[in-house]
């Protein structure tokens, strides 16, 4: 009887500690959801925070299960849903200590006013799953706190700043210097000032080349309230904001750079006791942790698998067996992105703007900017620290110096940028931050430390760009779109790996492959459906990067004669098996596919309209990566005129109407309007209603 009055006990206590998933109250009376015939979500909210809570709940009907995965990794427990993947998560969070970071920061790093917009979609997500436990992938991962979304941030914009890759290269003993993001992601920004447009307004394309699906897919909203909040544009799932996009003022895109954002540091400890590192002529002790990560296996047991994790005076620290590694980088320790972004979703003008940019909250990211008051402007954002001198900090760093641990940042003010400049556009495609313009109208790189590690390189883009762009004279609405669609490679090709050979070959040598070699030497270089030659690029390329990626050959190389013929053989080879000729069109080998919908699309890696593709089915590729989601801006008089499209549609159910209603617009490059104009969209609305209604 005792015992079981004990076991009784323990259960109270064991529930008392967890937190009780009840409703949050919240008034959604002043909520509104309007669903365009898109199913586009619109949404209206009386206070910033009741707006928020609108997203969270109609982005929860459109892709539930991607939130959950965000909420699930910022809160340590992917493993618990998704086995031995899930757990590499949870301790790469568990390692960078994001929960804990994010607890002991927030309050002193987010404002009263922002706080509350967390705290309404928090609100909103946990209202979703209280009234759906049906769609629950974990049920105890709710309620969620504002804390633990501000986690979910941190680990994202780490990830984005490359820690991911750092910790890999630690793991697979590749240091000393981090390699290079293997699947790149590409993107596009161009603002066109109104004294280049024929209609005096000015052009805004927001069009990042982002993975289709997933945590990192764009998801479009409309987010309006009465306390001055009227921003559309796209986010990733577990948003609170609009992360680039639009207001009725101005406008704003991001494009990826890759400056030297995170130091490595290898540690002298002592062979005799591995915990104890050497600094300054000192034996300092590793703080050492013991974190449970609780695996799920099979579909029935989860177990809990112990795991060490180590900090420095540098930052989180890896032991292995080729050393001790620590890592340190400003995303873990500015966390305010959230907020600066909120305050960009509600300048009003250039100075607010750029006054949020200026807090440099987001660790990185190109920022091209236009509005509606002749203002065109580019700035490379990064959190970059103030290093060592004469310390080369590109690669490894012996840590055995305090003085190696940076504290400060370099001003916003110090970072590459540019404002109206003279020659009337800016963009970047990332490429060199220091060829934003005209290539006579740039800024200098040597006015910045070499320390900070811009880029210096054009890609094919960057350099097709100015291909296209008349450097004087208007350009028409329509014209700006046809650069922006532009599907051609430059005249001279501007990849990392050195192609020239593919296209130099003499058929008369090779008469078994003479049709391949015929049909590379006179391709246009055009990614069009009906391109051979395009299709047949493509799998050289890819051929190419999958042998680098087996093999670690460097990207930074040059194919030979007698490689690109292996390769154009392997061509060959597989459009025969598998397609029963030996050259087929670029929309016979690609598709975009969606379900059970299948097209043939355009698009190669590294034109303007990027598409990277993945292996599928009877040897075809279908897109993973590249054009995603695509908004074109006009600023004039009044409201900014909008066109957008999404490369599938507004959800990510596959029983929804909208799960793949924009795939054939997308694949015509047939823009939807879109609009910041309450009443418009009340008066064209396919349906209004309120979260939980």
């Amino acid at each position: 009887m005792k015992n079981t009055a004990l076991i009784f006990l323990i259960g109270i206590l064991l529930i008392s500690c967890q937190r009780v998933h009840q409703h949050s109250g919240w008034n959604t009376k002043n909520i509104q959801i309007a669903r365009d015939e898109f199913g586009v979500p619109h949404i209206f909210g009386q206070s910033d925070a009741d707006a928020a809570y609108g997203l969270a709940w109609a982005h929860a009907e459109d892709d539930f299960e991607t939130i959950q995965k965000t909420v699930l990794a910022g809160k340590g427990l992917a493993g618990r849903v998704f086995g031995e993947e899930g757990a590499a998560v949870d301790f790469f969070v568990h390692l960078l200590d994001t929960k804990e970071i994010a607890k002991t920061k927030y309050d002193s790093s987010f404002s009263p006013e922002f706080k509350k917009v967390l705290e309404g979609y928090a609100a909103g997500l946990n209202d979703y799953a209280f009234h759906h436990p049906e769609e629950l992938l974990y049920a105890p991962a709710f309620p969620i706190t504002p804390q633990e979304i501000s986690s979910a941030y941190i680990l994202s914009l780490a990830q984005m700043a490359g820690a991911d890759r750092a910790v890999q290269a630690i793991f697979n003993g590749t240091v000393p210097k981090i390699a290079e993001d293997s699947l790149p992601k590409g993107s596009n920004a161009i603002a066109i000032h109104p004294s280049r447009t024929d209609s005096g307004e000015a052009f805004l394309a927001i069009n990042s080349h982002q993975p289709l699906e997933g945590p990192v897919a764009w998801y479009e909203a409309h987010i309006q309230s009465e306390e001055g909040w009227n921003a559309l544009g796209g986010l990733f799932p577990g948003g609170a904001m609009i992360f680039h996009g639009v207001n009725e003022h101005l406008g704003w895109a991001h494009t990826v750079n890759s400056p030297d954002l995170l130091d490595l540091y290898q540690l002298e400890t002592d062979p005799e006791n591995p915990s104890l590192y050497q600094v300054d002529g000192k034996w300092l002790t590793l703080e050492e942790k013991t974190v449970w990560l609780k695996v799920k296996l099979w579909d029935w047991i989860t177990i809990p698998v112990p795991q060490t994790v180590w900090k420095s005076i540098y930052g989180p620290t890896l032991v292995t067996e080729k050393g001790t590694f620590a890592i340190r980088m400003g995303a873990l320790d500015r966390i305010g992105a959230p907020e600066q972004w909120w305050r960009m979703n509600k300048a009003s003008n250039f100075q607010e703007w750029k006054s949020a940019m200026s807090t440099l909250q987001l660790p990185n990211f190109n920022t091209v900017y236009a509005d509606r008051y002749d203002t065109i402007y580019y700035v490379s954002n990064a959190l970059l620290p103030k290093r060592v001198p004469g310390v080369d900090h590109s690669e490894t760093v012996l840590g055995n110096r305090e003085t190696l641990v940076w504290k400060d940042y370099h001003a916003f003010k110090e970072l590459p940028q540019q404002l109206n400049p003279e020659i009337g556009y800016l963009y970047n495609t990332n490429h060199s931050p220091y060829k934003a313009g005209a290539l006579a109208d740039t800024v200098a790189a040597a006015a910045h430390p070499q320390e900070m590690g811009f880029d210096l390189r054009d890609n094919n883009r960057s350099v097709r760009f100015r291909e296209l762009m008349p450097e004087e004279g208007k350009i028409s609405w329509e014209q700006f779109k046809q650069i922006k669609f532009d599907q051609k490679l430059p005249k001279d090709l501007a990849f990392r790996t050195n192609l020239q050979a593919l296209f130099t070959l003499n058929p008369e040598k090779y008469p078994e492959l003479k049709a391949q070699i015929n049909t590379l030497s006179t391709w246009n270089k055009e990614a069009d459906v009906k391109s051979e030659g395009a299709a047949l690029f493509a799998f050289v390329y890819y051929y190419w990067w999958d042998d680098f990626t087996k093999t670690g050959r460097s990207i930074d190389t040059v194919i030979t004669e007698e490689e690109a013929i292996k390769s154009l053989q392997a061509a060959k080879t597989h459009f025969q098996t598998h397609f029963g000729k030996e050259l087929v069109q670029l929309g016979e080998y690609q598709k975009l596919v969606r379900g059970d919908k299948v097209i043939p699309l355009w698009g190669i890696d590294d034109v303007l309209t990027t598409i990277r593709s993945t292996v599928w089915e009877k040897g075809m590729r279908k897109a993973a990566q590249g054009e995603s989601y695509i908004l074109m801006v006009r600023f004039g008089k009044g409201l900014p005129v909008l066109e957008s499209i999404n490369v599938y549609g507004a959800s990510n159910r596959p029983d929804s109407p909208h799960f793949a209603d924009q795939m054939e617009r997308f694949v015509a490059r047939k823009l939807k309007p879109m609009t910041l104009d309450k009443k418009i969209v009340l008066q064209n609305a396919k349906r209004v209603y309120q979260p939980g209604n």
